[in-house]
């Protein structure tokens, strides 16, 4: 459902019912200079916070554009009730003690009694319109007043009052809470943020994604209108899906699962608050970066010393200066100026203004964006005028060149708000710390993802039942996926005489394991079955002829998400494929591009396209088998997860030689 925001997030008129928060309410908005109607709701007080109260909703001049309700959970069911019957439109629910605190059907009833009035939270903060001075917030905060800027949405209070309070030169526009988003979530109310013309960008601390197709239109939409998201999403290290039968589900949880999300769908992902600031002023003033082609340039080596080590942690690419900007670099710097990327360009042209803009051009008009170090003295006990040269210059090299060009503080304190302000009202953005510029960087050269995509729909989990690896194999080769050739009998006497038609050496595997090799169930490299002994606790047994020629093993697997829809793990397979961890993850559905870029991403990669004379393997079927996989899981919905590890890659050809399906039981 979708629903008009507008009035809730730009009101003309404001409603605040309770005591002292709301009384908190009302300061804020004067404060901000609130042009609209303030109308305090109490029914024994004649003034909240020094203005007129009203002693019900009915005696209020109109219907509120929005309503702070500060009162206790179970006297705001019957407030919300009462605004959505005189047409307001909307309210915000600050009282806890909802589906957090275990009263989901408390909660229920709220969302019903709202109807189809938009409501934010409960046990939410509320809403700060920094662009017309409207506060539907209870607490101190440390914006102020913009006329363009990004917009905060967060679902921790605290963490995005925090982020008001910083000194960063970034303009906000909005800050808005979801509480426990029991009936507008994240991608509704981001969307509503993005439609106002004021908004440039879009930062976001989460904690769960309620909607992650909407979430994935939202993005694409706001991509389209130049807008950036960046995003931090907690709780990655949560141990929210226990490995109970694969190695899939170690190897890619949620972590995992949500970093390929964000990155599918187009969202830059920060790793701290700084980064997200840093990364929100680079999408306000720049948008998204065109690349990530990256120069660097400082008056130190020491600095540029640090640029390179720091950078090795990112994805961003310092490639060497064309031979042209070589040649007329060296003619300005001078012999004993070594030139490369990052560049170290002494001081020997410092304060010259003209000649220090010729060097930044020079350098700056290959790259997609410059990185420029430079930390002003403090103001209050030095004097910063010898380095007005160099801030000038770096603005004129953008000028220049139509590259985004970074002032970089080393660290955060050494460029003060003052100059931040000054600097992005020129439209040059500072970063302040250079590990966080670094991240904000990476962050903000975040791709568009994949036009349209979208990700499947995400189910609740079901219990479900193992197949055996002979039925798993069956399944997978009727899906067009290679399998060995080989046998399956209750018993190994039975076994043994079927086995005769297949070719040595055989591998023996007994049925009914999730992990064989952990439960001694494999015997490998045997010339026949005669003289084998029983596996105890199996059920039954396969034999099949071993893989002759193989070049490297993967693991592939693909499992529902209660989230994402389906996840899809890819890497380094075989007995110790949780020990190496060389994986990376998507989610689903993916592309064949899409799956050679992420084998590219592996630190295997290496051994699969020919290291140092190796065979190379033949990653085109493996990608099909990928595919194939995809399909099949898309076509049959019970399936709830398939593992192949290993899966075996030859020269030509590829080969799923142990393989786990488990399927929704009926």
């Amino acid at each position: 459902m979708s629903r008009d925001l507008s009035r809730l997030l730009r009101p003309r008129s404001v409603a605040v019912l309770g005591g002292g928060w709301a009384a908190n309410v009302v300061e804020q908005c004067r404060k901000m200079g609130f042009a609209g109607e303030v109308w305090p709701v109490h029914p024994t007080r004649d003034d909240v916070g020094g203005m007129r109260a009203y002693p019900a909703l009915e005696a209020l001049p109109a219907a509120p554009d929005a309503a702070f309700i500060g009162v206790n959970r179970h006297a705001t069911l019957d407030v919300v009730g009462d605004l959505a019957g005189m047409g307001a439109g909307g309210a915000i629910c600050f009282a806890s003690g909802w589906r957090e605190a275990g009263e989901a059907g408390l909660q229920d009833r709220l969302v019903a009694a709202a109807g189809a009035m938009p409501v934010l939270g409960p046990n939410c903060y509320g809403v700060i319109n920094y662009l017309d001075g409207a506060l539907l917030w209870p607490d101190q905060h440390g914006g102020r007043r913009v006329e363009r800027g990004v917009a905060l949405i967060s679902q921790s209070s605290n963490i995005v009052i925090n982020l008001t309070m910083q000194a960063r030169g970034l303009p906000v526009a909005y800050v808005a809470c979801l509480g426990n988003a029991a009936q507008v979530g994240l991608a509704e109310l981001a969307a509503a943020l993005l439609s106002d013309d004021r908004v440039t960008a879009l930062g976001l601390y989460v904690e769960g994604i309620d909607d992650a197709a909407g979430f994935a239109e939202l993005a694409e939409a706001a991509r389209a209108a130049g807008k950036g998201i960046v995003a931090i999403k907690s709780g990655k290290t949560e141990a929210a899906r226990v490995a109970a039968a694969s190695h899939t589900a170690a190897l890619a949880g949620e972590g995992a699962a949500s970093a390929a999300f964000l990155r599918q769908a187009g969202v830059a992902e920060a790793h701290t608050l700084a980064e997200l600031l840093e990364a929100l002023k680079i999408l306000h003033v720049h948008g998204p970066l065109p690349g990530r082609r990256i120069c660097s340039l400082s008056c130190s080596g020491g600095e540029a010393g640090l640029v390179a080590d720091l950078a090795a942690r990112h994805d961003l690419d310092f490639p060497p200066p064309t031979q042209a900007q070589r040649d007329s670099l060296a003619a300005t710097l001078g012999p004993l100026v070594t030139i490369a990327n990052p560049l170290d360009y002494h001081t020997f042209i410092w304060g010259d203004g003209p000649t220090t803009t010729e060097v930044f051009s020079t350098m700056l008009a290959e790259y997609d964006a410059g990185v420029f170090l430079i930390d002003p003295p403090r103001p209050d006990r030095c004097d910063p005028a010898s380095f007005r040269p160099a801030l000038d210059a770096i603005g004129a090299a953008q000028r220049a060149t139509g590259r985004p060009a970074f002032p970089v503080a080393s660290l955060p304190e050494n460029l003060d708000e003052a100059l931040a302000d000054a600097l992005m009202a020129e439209g040059v953005v500072p970063l302040m710390g250079l590990e966080a510029a670094l991240g904000a960087l990476d962050a903000a050269a975040a791709g568009p993802g994949r036009k349209g995509w979208r990700p499947w729909p995400a189910g609740m989990a079901r219990a479900s039942r193992l197949l055996d690896e002979a039925e798993a194999k069956a399944l997978l080769a009727a899906a067009g996926v290679p399998v060995p050739r080989g046998v399956a009998a209750p018993g190994l006497a039975e076994l043994a005489s079927l086995a005769e038609a297949l070719v040595p050496p055989l591998a023996l595997k007994g049925l009914g394991f999730a992990h064989k090799s952990e439960a001694g169930a494999v015997r490998l490299g045997l010339d026949s079955l005669a003289g084998q002994a029983e596996m105890p606790g199996a059920v039954g047994y396969l034999a099949e002829e071993m893989v002759q020629g193989a070049v490297a093993e993967l693991l592939v697997g693909l499992r529902r998400d209660p989230v994402y829809g389906a996840v899809l793990t890819l890497g380094l397979g075989g007995v110790t494929a949780e020990l190496l961890a060389d994986t990376v993850t998507l989610v689903a559905p993916v592309a064949a591009e899409e799956i050679e870029a992420a084998l590219r991403r592996l630190r295997l990669w290496p051994l699969l396209d020919g290291y140092r004379g190796r065979p190379k393997a033949d990653v085109a079927t493996a990608v099909e088998v990928v595919l194939a996989l995809q399909a099949l899981m898309a076509a049959r919905p019970e399936i709830e997860e398939i593992e192949i590890n290993p899966l075996i890659l030859c020269r030509d050809g590829t080969v799923a030689v142990d393989a786990l399906i488990r399927e929704a039981e009926a």
